[in-house]
């Protein structure tokens, strides 16, 4: 539901062809890029200063795999013939023409629909009107804005940092300072994972009429963006210590972990941001995610 889950898969070899309907069905909705959203939606509900509810966690959790399911669903049906022309992409059931279009546009909508009320009930009204603006603006805005500017990067974040804060607001009942640092900390993660990854998937996106930074501002622009979006992420990721959130462990994490991060993003310039470079970007940003992630739970105050 994000810069993230939507295009990771186009980093990854083209799937084989689905064995049922059941299966077809199953990989609109991209099982496996939801797992992000589902962590950090968790993190977000255990790290806010509340006595975890398990079987309330497990509903909230349930409920966001659903909003998930739903927008890449919508995601495939707007995007059917886009993906018709990406080789990583090509093989999905509606490009494929495995299974009819409005099957999707079907799925999407019903999967929707009972995903909001499951949030509600689970926790409240506030968590479940969030996971709503996260589908609708990435369904009417970040996706058709692909195809207009590469400004859609930056859009696109926005839903895609909104897990966590549904999982605060699911467990607090209201939006916080704490639910807000973590919002802040996965839109500005989002900017430069995604560059790396259009950096070297360019020849797809272009295939496809999609616009990126790389195709439309050039690899010097790209790299000033990494470099300056990572900066920027660095003060942002130690919110949760100002918070009194986490605390010294945490702060360390966060630190060494963002100036290795950062160093990556500036490797860029010395190897003139070529796809090995990239590469080594895209997987350096998950693992520093990872790591931050799992400090903040382990250290947290709550």
């Amino acid at each position: 539901m994000s810069v993230v889950h939507e295009d990771l898969v186009r980093a990854l070899p083209a799937e084989a062809e689905a064995p049922s309907l059941l299966g077809d069905l199953l990989d609109l909705t991209k099982p496996r890029l939801s797992t992000l959203v589902l962590i950090t939606t968790a993190v977000g509900y255990v790290v806010a200063p509340e006595h975890p509810r398990l079987w309330n966690l497990l509903l909230v959790v349930f409920g966001t795999a659903l909003i998930v399911a739903s927008a890449n669903t919508l995601n495939c049906w707007l995007e059917r013939d886009s993906d018709r022309l990406m080789r990583r992409t090509r093989n999905r059931p509606l490009p494929a023409r495995r299974l009819p279009h409005w099957a999707a546009l079907v799925q999407g909508i019903v999967l929707g629909s009972i995903a909001l009320p499951v949030i509600g009930v689970a926790s409240n009204g506030l968590a479940a009107l969030l996971a709503f603006v996260a589908l609708l603006s990435y369904v009417a805005v970040y996706t058709p804005m692909k195809r207009v500017s590469s400004v859609a990067t930056v859009v696109g974040a926005f839903p895609g940092a909104l897990p966590p804060l549904i999982g605060w607001v699911a467990a607090r009942g209201r939006i916080e300072a704490g639910g807000l640092a973590l919002f802040a900390v996965l839109f500005l993660w989002q900017i430069p994972h995604f560059l790396a990854l259009s950096v070297f998937l360019a020849d797809d996106y272009a295939r496809a009429g999609l616009k990126v930074l790389p195709l439309d501002g050039g690899d010097a622009a790209t790299r000033w963006n990494v470099v300056l979006w990572t900066l920027a992420l660095l003060p942002v990721s130690l919110l949760p210590v100002t918070l009194d959130l986490a605390g010294t462990a945490y702060a360390a994490v966060a630190i060494v972990s963002g100036l290795a991060f950062l160093g990556l993003g500036a490797r860029g310039f010395r190897s003139n941001g070529g796809t090995r470079w990239a590469v080594g970007l895209f997987v350096g940003s998950i693992v520093y995610l990872t790591l931050l992630f799992a400090a903040l739970v382990l250290d947290a105050r709550a």
